[in-house]
């Protein structure tokens, strides 16, 4: 697979799993790399309104930006 589509295809699967969550708090994230989780937690951090995120972190660790990304979109809809 070239590396262009894994791009892709890692964000869809990560809303796709977002999507399935029944209520807030509901969100499983056991399976997902510790820098993933961690910008989760940080992304929904900053949905609730405290700015939380490590910008050096967000432009050089892809995992802990897409989980950034989602916590903070997914917290927002909460």
């Amino acid at each position: 697979m070239r590396r262009a589509s894994k791009k892709f295809i890692l964000p869809l699967c990560f809303a796709c799993v977002a999507c399935a969550s029944p209520a807030p708090g509901d969100v499983n994230l056991s399976g997902y790399p510790p820098e993933f989780r961690q910008g989760y937690a940080d992304g929904c951090a900053s949905a609730k309104g405290s700015r939380t995120r490590d910008d050096k972190r967000f432009h050089s660790d892809y995992q802990y930006a897409q989980g950034w990304r989602d916590g903070n979109d997914i917290c927002k809809r909460r």
